[in-house]
C-alpha cells in the first residue's frame, strides 16, 4: 500500500478528525466485535499487521471486526464524535483487511445532548459505497448541519482498520467574550502545511493535554542542509492572540534549539490554496521573536511577548533547525 503524503489526499482531510480518540471520541454501541475491539477503529495512529499475534477469539487485528454473518442482517457502530462540527468527508480505512474487508458501507449522523436513543434523527451522511481491501476509501460529504454522533453500517460484516471522520468543531463563542485556545484541535484549529514530518503524529501538536512519549507531537528528520523546518496552523477562527505556549514534553535529545511564530490575517483565502498560503508564509509579520527552547518543558509567552499586529487567521511556528515539540497553544480573543 502507497502512503499518500499531507496534500496529496482529499482536502477534506485537512479538517479535524472528529472520531479521533486522542481528542475524546468513543465508541457508544457496537452489534458485534467478536474478533476486534471496536474502539480500536478511532486510534490516531496508522493499523499495523502483527503477523504472529493471535488472542482467545482468533488473529488480533488492529481495527473493528465482526464475525462472519451467517444470516440476514449488517453489523454497525455508533461513534461519539470528539466535538460538535460540521463533517466534511471520511476515511474509511481497511488497511490489512484483505480477506475480511466489508464490501460496502453506508454512515448515519445524528444530533444528540445524550446518547442516540429510539427517538434520534439519524441523517444518512454517507449513502452506500463500495470498499475494497486494505485500502483508503474517501467520501466528501456535503451535510450543512452539525452532529455530534456517527452510525457506521458495514455491509454485511467484516473488518475496517479506521474510521476518520473529518470535519470543523462547532465553535460557540462571541468576538471578545472569552479567551479560547485558538490552536486547538478541538476548537476547529487544523493543520494546512509542514516542511516535514518524519516522526510522530504531526496533528497531535493541537490536542489537548501533554504528549505521553515522544511519539505524540511534531518531529522533523535531522536537517542536514541549511534553513530551518515549520508547520503552518489556520486557528479555530479569526482572533486577537495575547498568550501562547510551546511544550516539548519528552523531547530530550532532539528538541530544537529556538522557535519562532509569524501570523497573517488571510480572510477571504479558501481552502484549496493551500500553496498560495505557504508561499505567503515566508513574509508574514513575526508574532514571536525568536526564542530559546529546553528539553521537555513547557515554555509559557506572555503577552509582552507577542507583538501587536492585530487579528489573524493563520500562524507559521518555526523551528531552528529542526526537532519535536509536542504541543502548540495559543490564546486570545474572538476578533
Amino acid at each position: 500500500m502507497t502512503q499518500q503524503s499531507h496534500l496529496e489526499r482529499p482536502a477534506f482531510t485537512r479538517d479535524v478528525n472528529l472520531a479521533s480518540g486522542g481528542l475524546g471520541a468513543s465508541i457508544v454501541s457496537v452489534t458485534d466485535d467478536f474478533f476486534a475491539d471496536a474502539s480500536r477503529m478511532l486510534a490516531d495512529t496508522d493499523a499495523v499487521f502483527i503477523a504472529d499475534k493471535y488472542d482467545d477469539h482468533g488473529k488480533w487485528m488492529d481495527g473493528w471486526e465482526s464475525r462472519r454473518r451467517r444470516g440476514p442482517g449488517h453489523d454497525s457502530a455508533v461513534v461519539k464524535l470528539a466535538a460538535r462540527g460540521r463533517i466534511t468527508g471520511f476515511d474509511v480505512d481497511t488497511s490489512h483487511f484483505t480477506g475480511n474487508y466489508p464490501p460496502a458501507c453506508r454512515i448515519e449522523a445524528c444530533a444528540s445532548e445524550g446518547e442516540p436513543d429510539a427517538a434520534s434523527d439519524w441523517v444518512e451522511v454517507l449513502p452506500m459505497s463500495a470498499l475494497g481491501a486494505s485500502a483508503h476509501h474517501f467520501f466528501a460529504c456535503e451535510a450543512a448541519e452539525s452532529f455530534t454522533h456517527v452510525r457506521l453500517h458495514i455491509h454485511p460484516d467484516g473488518g475496517v482498520a479506521r474510521l476518520r471522520v473529518h470535519g470543523r468543531p462547532e465553535l460557540v463563542a462571541s468576538a471578545g467574550s472569552e479567551t479560547l485556545d485558538l490552536a486547538s484541535a478541538l476548537n476547529g484549529a487544523r493543520i494546512l502545511a509542514f516542511s516535514d514530518a518524519h516522526y510522530g503524529s504531526y496533528h497531535r501538536l493541537l490536542a489537548p493535554g501533554r504528549g505521553v512519549n515522544m511519539g505524540d507531537g511534531w518531529e522533523t528528520r535531522r536537517r542536514r542542509e541549511p534553513g530551518n523546518d515549520w508547520i503552518i496552523v489556520e486557528l479555530g477562527a479569526r482572533a486577537t492572540l495575547a498568550t501562547a505556549s510551546i511544550d516539548t514534553a519528552f523531547y530530550k535529545g532532539n528538541f530544537p534549539e529556538s522557535f519562532s511564530i509569524q501570523a497573517a490575517d488571510l480572510t477571504g483565502f479558501s481552502d484549496n490554496l493551500e500553496q498560495a498560503v505557504v508561499t505567503s508564509s515566508m513574509f508574514w509579520p513575526e508574532l514571536i521573536a525568536r526564542t530559546p527552547l529546553s528539553a521537555d518543558a513547557i515554555h509559557d509567552i506572555g503577552a509582552d511577548g507577542l507583538a501587536d499586529i492585530g487579528p489573524v487567521t493563520h500562524v507559521r511556528l518555526n523551528i531552528f533547525p529542526d526537532g519535536g515539540i509536542s504541543r502548540l497553544r495559543l490564546f486570545g480573543t474572538l476578533a
